[in-house]
Formats: C-alpha cells, sequence, structure tokens
C-alpha cells in the first residue's frame, strides 16, 4: 500500500516506467490503481462536469464554432490524456487563450459557414497536436521556456484583451465583421451609438458576469454553474428569447463522430501557422501548470511527455470534430479541490459531459449566448497579469516595455501576428545578451583576491606588458567581430606596450566556426605586432572545440593556463619578474 501522496499525484513512478509504457502514462496508472482511490476519482469527476459543460459551450462559440463542439472538444481530448498525459491531475479541455488565435484563424475562413469552421479549427488541432508529439518525441520540450516572464505577460495580455473585446457583441447582441481587437471595439461603439444594442440581453450578461466574479471569492463554489443555471432559468421563464435575446438553442444528440478534417480552398498556411501558435501557447501554460500541481505534491513531470499528451489530446480531438485545447488552470483546481487522485477523474467527467449528450441536450436549449460571452470574459479577465509587471517596471524598465510591445502586437494586429512578434521578440532578446556582452579588462585590487574589472576598480594595478581580457558570454557568429574589436582596442588602450593578452575564458562557453575563424585571424594580427595571445581557465569541452578546429596547435599547448593567476604568475616568470602572491 503506497502512502506517500506525491506517488498518487506526479510524476515519479510514471517517469520511471522501461520501454513502450514510458509514453503510455495513464497504463502506469492503472497497473497500480488502489481500490481506495476510485470514490474520490468519480465524485471529483462528477463535481467537474458541473464546469465542463458550460464552459466548454462559452469557449467554442468564443472560437467561431458551434457551442456543441466544444463539449465534443471536451470529452475527447479528456479520455486521450488519461491515456497519454503524465500528470494524473490536470484537466484538459477548450480554454479561453486558444480563443482568440483559434477565432483569428477560423472567422476569415469560415465566414460564417458553421461546418467551414469546425472543420478548418478540427485542422488547426491536428497540426497543433502533430506539433506537440513531435516536439516531444524530439524532446523539445524545453522550447517554450525560451518565452521570458514579461513577454508571456505581455501575449497573454494582449490575448486577454482580444478575447474580452470578441466576446463584448454578443454581450450586446450586435453583430460585426471581425477585423482586429480595436477595429471591431470602434465597431461595436458605432453599434451602440446607432441604437443596434439588446439592452435585455446585455442586462442579462452584465448579471451573469457581476454573479460569477462575485462568487470566484468561495473556491467550493460551483459559480459558473450557478450563475448559467439562473441565467438560462430567467430567459426560459420570462420568454426573453422572444424580445431579442439570443440563446444557444437545440444542439444535437450523440457523440461525436471519427471525421477527417479538411475544408477544400482554405489558406492551409495559415492554418498552419495558427496550429503551431496554439501548440506553443497551449504548452507553455499546460507546462507551467503542470509543474505547479507536480511541486504541490513533491514530485516531478517530464515536460517531453508532457507534450507527447498535449498532442494526442489535440489530435484526438482534430479528428473527433474537435478544436484545439489546452490544460485549464480553473478547472484543474476544482478537480485537486474535490479530491481527484488520478486521470480517473477526467474519464468520468467526460463519460458524464457524454451521457448528457445522450440523455439530456434539450437542458441547454434556452442558455443565452450572453451568459455565455459573460464566463469567456469573466476568464479573459483572469488571464490580465498587471501586479508582477509593475514590480517588473520597478526593476528592469527595458523588459516591462518589450511586454508592452507583445502586448500591442496582440491587440492591434490579433492573436496570430502578435504572437509571432512575441516569438520574434524573445529570440532577439534571447540573442542579444550573447550579442553585446559584457566585457572586461582585469586588474588587482589590494586586499582583494584575483582580478577585477578596471572599470569598476579604477584603483586597479595593471601589470605593464601584461593585458588580461574577459568575455562574458560564448563566441559565436553574431559577436565574434565585436570579440575582436573590443580585445585590439583595449590593446591600443592600454598604458604600456602590450606584449602579452590573456583571454579569462571562464564564461565562454562554446565557440563556433565564424569564432574560431576570428581567433586564427586575431592571432596573425596580434602576432604582426609581437603580442602572444593566452587563455586561462577555458573549459574542457570548448578546449575539445578548438582542437577539432585546428586551432590548438596553432596557439601552442603552453598557452592555456588554468587558472588567471597562473598565467600572471607564468607572465612574471618569464619576464624576469617574482610572481605576485593571488
Amino acid at each position: 500500500m503506497q502512502s506517500n501522496r506525491s506517488v498518487s499525484h506526479g510524476g515519479h513512478d510514471d517517469n520511471s516506467a522501461h520501454g513502450w509504457l514510458r509514453w503510455l502514462p495513464g497504463f502506469v496508472v492503472l497497473k497500480e490503481y488502489q481500490a481506495s482511490w476510485l470514490p474520490k476519482d468519480v465524485a471529483a469527476g462528477l463535481v467537474l462536469t458541473t464546469m465542463l459543460v458550460p464552459v466548454g459551450i462559452a469557449y467554442a462559440e468564443a472560437s467561431g464554432v458551434p457551442g456543441v463542439y466544444g463539449l465534443y472538444a471536451t470529452i475527447i481530448p479528456l479520455l486521450a490524456y488519461a491515456v497519454f498525459g503524465p500528470s494524473r491531475i490536470l484537466v484538459l479541455g477548450p480554454d479561453s487563450a486558444l480563443a482568440a488565435p483559434i477565432l483569428a484563424v477560423v472567422a476569415p475562413i469560415a465566414a460564417g459557414d458553421p461546418s467551414r469552421a469546425i472543420a478548418v479549427a478540427s485542422m488547426m488541432a491536428v497540426v497543433s497536436g502533430l506539433f506537440c508529439i513531435i516536439m516531444g518525441l524530439l524532446r523539445l520540450g524545453f522550447v517554450t521556456e525560451l518565452l521570458s516572464k514579461p513577454i508571456r505577460y505581455g501575449y497573454m495580455n494582449g490575448i486577454a484583451t482580444a478575447v474580452l473585446i470578441s466576446q463584448l457583441p454578443k454581450l450586446f447582441a450586435i453583430r460585426i465583421d471581425e477585423a482586429g481587437p480595436l477595429r471591431d471595439l470602434l465597431s461595436l461603439a458605432q453599434g451602440i451609438a446607432d441604437g443596434k444594442a439588446n439592452w435585455y440581453s446585455f442586462a442579462v450578461g452584465a448579471a451573469t458576469l457581476a454573479l460569477i466574479l462575485f462568487l470566484k471569492r468561495f473556491e467550493k463554489v460551483p459559480g459558473i454553474l450557478i450563475a448559467v443555471v439562473l441565467a438560462t432559468l430567467c430567459v426560459s421563464v420570462f420568454n426573453l428569447d422572444s424580445v431579442g435575446v439570443k440563446v444557444l438553442g437545440k444542439i444535437p444528440q450523440g457523440l461525436p463522430s471519427f471525421a477527417m478534417p479538411w475544408a477544400s480552398g482554405a489558406d492551409l498556411v495559415k492554418i498552419a501557422l495558427g496550429g503551431c501558435a496554439v501548440a506553443l501557447i497551449s504548452f507553455a501554460d499546460t507546462s507551467v501548470l503542470s509543474r505547479t500541481f507536480a511541486a504541490r505534491f513533491h514530485s516531478r513531470v517530464d515536460p517531453s511527455q508532457e507534450m507527447v499528451g498535449l498532442g494526442a489530446a489535440n489530435l484526438a480531438a482534430g479528428f473527433f470534430q474537435g478544436f484545439p485545447i489546452s490544460s485549464s488552470s480553473s478547472r484543474t483546481p476544482v478537480a485537486e479541490a474535490a479530491g481527484a487522485r488520478t486521470q480517473l477523474t477526467g474519464v468520468v467527467g467526460a463519460l458524464a459531459v457524454a451521457a448528457l449528450l445522450l440523455a439530456a441536450p434539450n437542458l441547454m436549449r434556452y442558455l443565452p449566448n450572453s451568459a455565455l460571452a459573460a464566463v469567456v470574459i469573466a476568464a479573459a479577465i483572469g488571464l490580465f497579469e498587471f501586479a508582477d509587471l509593475k514590480r517588473i517596471y520597478r526593476i528592469q524598465q527595458w523588459e516591462f516595455w518589450l511586454s508592452i510591445v507583445c502586448f500591442a502586437g496582440v491587440a492591434v494586429f490579433g492573436a496570430i501576428p502578435g504572437i509571432c512578434i512575441a516569438v520574434v521578440i524573445a529570440v532577439i532578446e534571447f540573442l542579444w545578451d550573447g550579442w553585446r556582452p559584457h566585457f572586461a579588462v582585469l586588474g588587482r585590487v589590494e586586499d582583494m583576491r584575483g582580478y577585477h574589472d578596471i572599470k569598476r576598480y579604477p584603483q586597479a594595478a595593471r601589470i605593464p606588458g601584461l593585458l588580461l581580457f574577459r568575455w562574458d558570454a560564448p563566441l559565436f557568429f553574431a559577436n565574434a567581430e565585436l570579440f575582436q574589436e573590443r580585445l585590439l582596442e583595449a590593446v591600443d588602450e592600454s598604458p604600456t606596450p602590450v606584449r602579452r593578452v590573456v583571454v579569462a575564458a571562464e564564461p565562454v562557453t562554446s565557440v563556433d566556426v565564424t569564432s574560431a575563424d576570428m581567433l586564427r585571424e586575431l592571432i596573425r594580427i596580434l602576432g604582426e605586432r609581437g603580442i602572444a595571445l593566452h587563455f586561462a581557465e577555458m573549459k574542457d569541452p570548448v578546449r575539445d572545440k578548438l582542437r577539432r578546429f585546428e586551432l590548438t596547435e596553432l596557439i601552442g599547448g603552453e598557452r592555456f593556463h588554468p587558472t588567471v593567476g597562473s598565467a600572471v604568475d607564468d607572465y612574471l616568470s618569464e619576464s624576469g619578474t617574482a610572481p605576485q602572491q593571488s
């Protein structure tokens, strides 16, 4: 009998599985499943169902597809993730963060045709699933970590804004042509000014939103379910659909069926880019949420396996009339608080939603669209991050402005272009420190061990004829020329003629072909000026690369020193001066 809670929720057992079972964590859970877990999983699954239904329908509408497909995109991914997902507590399904990028692709291609809309959305899910699975199998699950926190805040704030604005027309029952968040806001304002708003619809939606936000403070109260049920009863009892309050209407009875998604004449490039974009968003959110719950239960989850599980869930959704899905930061805590022990919680939830579709689909007939919009708006409000941005502005303003640029990109150009802007900025940010890194000329400071930057310590003593130069980055194609320029400038600015340069190479973690050729040229230039180039504290893997690039013999093995101090002692000894104490 296992008593460690981390085993019941975590990833240790999953990750220790060997062979093909490693990729099927659900079977590992089944092999060790304990009878005492069953009542808790079943109860948690039934509690979870109260959120799965209204949220699934609302996020489907927000993504530009009919509401019933949100239930399809709930059932199938939960079943797939139960087999392939490494986290025993995570709940997957339609997500507010994906609504804007899905809508950005679906709306212009589908042009109001529901069957075409779901075909396009399903194609995006297939692309997203394949992208995640390939990345997971190649063990590239770390890629989303390249997006810094300010950039993630920026695009999530932008997506939250886009989602919120996309739901406002439904709140007022005004139909507008999608043209980007800011232009949509102007069109909505014009529609309200022209008297097109339905204030009954707005009253229902605003009351639903207020109730959801009020009940949010009570963690164990199913606020979304209560608000949506009351809105549905209000419309039904007072016959508000007759005064222009739009409702969900009759949804088809039955379960999702296998369908090969294809929309002839569709913009396949836009679908592919959109699928990859939602894959990055969904995995970034899923990996953070998965790690959060794993840490809570003192376990870990393999990010590459998480990517495979997410990919399998998306692929299954795409082939069974669904659309791209992600983990849920609102439904997962509900499952955890209800006592969920394993993925069986999600399976129970999926089966309960399927039973509802089979037995009582008309229960949701009078569900008002403005109430669904309120559900999405409440979720979008939860996506905003302002508090930590204030801290970032206080401690590092340039990263704050990076976040604002990402936000503006999504808000002005839409979700997909905005996400592309965020990725480009992330790559530039990633390269910047290596492209224009810090460097230093070193000297001895009295009463301090070692050698230190003379700019920070102007009193530092420099050794006549010796230049100690430190480069705080890998050497690669983008900074190779700058390295040469800065080193030669330091030679020219030396107060005494330089006879030897020692590069303090501990921070240099890599060398590529371009930088190796630069070093070859630098050796020639320094040699013509009677200056020898030495290295100190160079890491063995970097020396191995220099050997492979045929530079070790050119430099000379005796010119590599284990420490800066030994390089200085060697120079002082050769120049006939007693070595300094380090």
